[in-house]
C-alpha cells in the first residue's frame, strides 16, 4: 500500500518522521494559497494547493495537514494541463480502490480523505505526476465561526500539526511519521485573502501574523478585507480576529432548499436535507444575573505533564512552554473559585498523581499550599496517557451538594482520541467538563469534543493575549448551575413542520451563543413570519428566548447553510453512542452523499482519464514536510 495510514504502522524509532535537510530531496508542494469570505459568523474558504514534479521519475505527493474539526469540506477538485477534474465523493474503501487502480494503470489520480484517527487530520495525495508537470488541487470547506472572551468572532487557519502520542495498544498515528523540519525551512509558500461582511459593522479585525492594513470595501464599514503579509513563514496558525460592533443579537438564518441543475450524475432523494429549506439558529440565552452563579462545586484540575508539553507555545524566540501557560491558567483559576468549594489537581503523562488524596476543602491556606506545588509542576511524565487518571476520577465517589466540574489543560497531542471522548460521554451525568488547548496544534476534535460530551465549553490558548478573560469565561461558566428540561417549540402557519436536525444543546451558559439547524417542510407564503421558542429551567424558574423570523427566502448560490447542517447531522451521529451500528453507519453515508460534505466514511476522488503520458512502474513517494522544532 503507498498510504502509511492504509497499511498497520511499524513501531517507530525516536527520530521517526524528521526530514534530513541535507538530502536536498525535493518537494513537489511548491505553495498554497488561501481565499477566505466571512458572512457574520460562518466562513466559505477556498484553499488551492500548487504541485510541480522537479524529479525525472513521476512521483506520488502525499500532503498531511490540519483542520478544525468542525469544517464541512464540501468540494475538491484538480487542474492539470488547463483541464479541470471535479472529484467524486464515494464510499471511502470505494474511493481508495478507484484511486489505487488508476495509480497501478498509471493514470494521474488525486485523493482526499479524513484520517481514521481524528477528524482533525486530513491527507491529499496526488498521484503519478510526470516529470516537470504542475497541478493544483483546490478543496472548499465552510465551519461556524466562534465568538471569544472578549466578543470578536475568530478565523483560525492551521499550519501547525502535532505529533499525537498514541498508546501501545493503537496503531501509530500518521501524524508521527510525516517529515518535520525547522521554522523558516518550509519550502512552501502561502498566501491568504479574507474578506469580512458584517450587517452591524465592524469594528477591527486584528491578527497574530503580520497581515495588510484594513480596507473597509463599503462606506458603512459593513465589508473589510485583509491579508496576510507577504514573506509568511509556516511558524503558527494564522488566527484572524474579527471586532463587530453588534455580536451577540439572537437570528435566524433560513436557506432556500437547493435545486439540482441537472449536471449531476444522480438526482438527489426527495427526502434528503438538501431539499428543502433549512433554519439556522443562533440563541444567546440570558438568566437574571442575581441568581446565575453558586459558591458550591467540587473542581477538579487535570494537568497534562506530558514531553511535548515542554515545548514552546508558538514559534517564536523565547516564546513560553506549554506548561509554563497551562501552570499559569491553573493558578488564576485557583485564586478564583469561591471560598467553601472543594478541589484537587491531577497530573498525567505515561503514568499520573495527585496532589491530595481526595479532594480538599478550598480555602486561603490549602490554595496557597496548592499554588506552590503548581509552580513546581514539570513536564517530566512521559507520554500523553489521558485515559487512566480519567477513569480513577470517575471511579471516585463526588461530594454531596458540591457538583463536579473537570477542567483539563493539554496541549492536545492524544492518538485515542475517540475512546477518551466516549469515557467522557459516559460519565456526563455527574459532571460537566470544561477544557483549555494549549499552544499552537492542539487537537480541536479533543478539545471540543470532550467540553461537547460533558456538557462545557472549551477554550484554545495560543499565547498570553486574552488569556485571563478565556479563563474567567470557562470559570464563570462552571459556577452557573445547570439548566434542566431543554426544548424548542416553533409556531409556524399551517401546513408547514420543523424537524430538528441538530441536538438540542444541553448545555446552556449566560451569553453563550447556542446554535440549531432544523429543516423547515412545505410551501411558505410570501409574507409569512415564524417563531422558535428556546425554553429550559434555569434553578427552579422556566425561562423563555423567543426568535421571531421572516420565512421568505432567497435561492442562493452556495448552500452555506445546508453543508453546516448537513456537517453537524454527521458529527453528531459519528460521535454517538451507536455509532459502529449498521444503521447508524448507512445514515452517515447517505448524509454525506447526498450532502457532498466529506465524512468519516467517505472520501474524494479523482481520476484523470486522458492523462496524454501513461506513468510506468510505481510512482516514487515524496511526504510533504510540516514546521516542526
Amino acid at each position: 500500500m503507498r498510504r502509511a495510514k492504509m497499511a498497520s504502522p511499524s513501531p517507530c524509532p525516536p527520530c521517526c518522521g524528521l526530514i534530513v535537510i541535507g538530502s536536498k530531496v525535493p518537494v513537489p508542494l511548491k505553495g498554497i494559497s488561501v481565499d477566505v469570505q466571512v458572512k457574520g459568523f460562518v466562513s466559505d474558504v477556498s484553499a488551492t494547493l500548487k504541485y510541480k514534479n522537479e524529479e525525472e521519475k513521476a512521483v506520488e505527493a502525499i500532503f498531511v495537514f490540519p483542520m478544525d474539526e468542525d469544517s464541512a469540506v464540501y468540494s475538491f477538485e484538480a487542474t492539470i494541463e488547463g483541464k479541470t477534474i471535479v472529484a467524486d465523493l464515494q464510499e471511502k474503501k470505494q474511493a481508495r480502490e478507484t484511486y489505487d487502480e488508476a495509480i497501478s494503470q498509471g493514470q494521474q489520480a488525486f485523493l482526499l480523505e479524513e484520517d481514521e484517527s481524528s477528524a482533525d487530520v486530513f491527507s491529499c495525495n496526488v498521484g503519478n505526476l510526470p516529470p516537470g508537470q504542475e497541478a493544483e488541487v483546490t478543496l472548499k470547506y465552510v465551519r461556524e465561526l466562534p465568538i471569544e472572551a472578549d466578543g470578536a468572532v475568530r478565523f483560525v487557519l492551521p499550519a501547525v500539526l502535532n505529533p499525537r502520542y498514541t498508546p501501545e495498544e493503537h496503531p501509530v498515528s500518521v501524524t508521527a511519521t510525516r517529515p518535520l523540519v525547522p521554522i523558516g525551512d518550509i519550502p512552501y509558500t502561502l498566501s491568504l485573502s479574507a474578506h469580512f461582511k458584517s450587517a452591524h459593522g465592524i469594528a477591527k479585525i486584528v491578527s497574530n501574523c503580520d497581515i495588510s492594513p484594513v480596507e473597509y470595501t463599503d462606506p458603512d464599514k459593513t465589508a473589510a478585507k485583509v491579508s496576510l503579509a507577504d514573506g509568511h513563514k509556516f511558524q503558527r496558525d494564522v488566527e484572524l480576529l474579527a471586532y463587530y460592533n453588534e455580536p451577540n443579537k439572537p437570528s435566524v438564518t433560513v436557506e432556500a432548499a437547493v435545486v439540482s441543475s441537472g449536471a449531476a450524475t444522480e438526482p438527489k432523494p426527495s427526502d434528503s436535507l438538501m431539499t428543502e429549506s433549512i433554519a439556522m439558529l443562533n440563541f444567546y440565552p440570558s438568566f437574571p444575573i442575581e441568581q446565575e452563579q453558586t459558591s458550591c462545586g467540587e473542581f477538579i484540575f487535570v494537568v497534562d505533564r506530558s514531553g511535548s508539553m515542554e515545548c514552546e507555545m508558538y514559534y517564536e524566540p523565547n516564546a513560553p512552554q506549554r506548561i509554563d501557560c497551562a501552570k499559569e491558567t491553573l493558578v488564576l483559576l485557583l485564586k478564583s473559585l469561591p471560598l467553601g468549594c472543594y478541589f484537587n489537581i491531577f497530573g498525567f503523562g505515561s503514568d499520573f498523581e495527585s496532589f491530595f488524596t481526595e479532594s480538599k476543602e478550598y480555602t486561603q491556606q490549602s490554595m496557597e499550599e496548592a499554588i506552590t506545588k503548581v509552580n513546581e509542576m514539570k513536564a517530566d511524565l512521559g507520554g500523553t496517557e489521558i485515559l487512566e487518571p480519567l477513569k480513577k476520577i470517575y471511579d471516585t465517589a463526588g461530594i454531596p451538594d458540591h457538583p463536579r466540574q473537570l477542567f483539563l489543560f493539554t496541549d492536545g497531542e492524544v492518538g485515542n482520541t475517540k475512546q477518551v471522548i466516549d469515557e467522557v460521554a459516559r460519565n456526563a451525568h455527574n459532571h460537566r467538563c470544561f477544557t483549555f488547548g494549549i499552544g499552537e496544534g492542539a487537537s480541536t476534535s479533543l478539545i471540543k469534543g470532550m467540553a461537547r460530551a460533558g456538557s462545557g465549553i472549551c477554550e484554545f490558548i495560543s499565547g498570553k493575549d486574552r488569556m485571563q478573560t478565556k479563563v474567567l469565561r470557562a470559570l464563570k461558566c462552571s459556577l452557573q448551575p445547570t439548566v434542566k428540561n431543554v426544548s424548542l417549540t416553533w409556531s409556524l402557519p399551517p401546513g408547514m413542520e420543523a424537524i430538528v436536525l441538530s441536538k438540542v444543546p444541553t448545555a446552556i451558559f449566560q451569553g453563550q451563543r447556542s446554535i440549531v439547524y432544523a429543516q423547515l417542510k412545505g410551501k411558505v407564503e410570501t409574507e409569512a413570519e415564524g417563531e422558535v421558542c428556546l425554553q429550559y429551567n434555569f434553578k427552579q424558574d422556566p425561562i423563555k428566548n423567543s426568535i421571531r423570523f421572516p420565512l421568505k427566502v432567497e435561492k442562493v448560490e452556495r448552500p452555506t447553510i445546508h453543508r453546516l447542517a448537513a456537517k453537524t447531522l454527521i458529527s453528531d451521529l459519528e460521535s454517538g453512542k451507536d455509532s459502529e451500528s449498521e444503521e447508524v453507519k448507512k445514515r452517515i453515508l447517505e448524509t454525506s452523499l447526498q450532502s457532498g460534505v466529506i465524512s468519516s466514511l467517505t472520501a474524494f476522488v479523482a481520476v484523470n482519464k486522458d492523462t496524454k503520458t501513461v506513468v510506468e512502474g510505481p510512482p516514487l513517494r515524496r511526504d510533504i514536510p510540516a514546521p516542526g522544532t
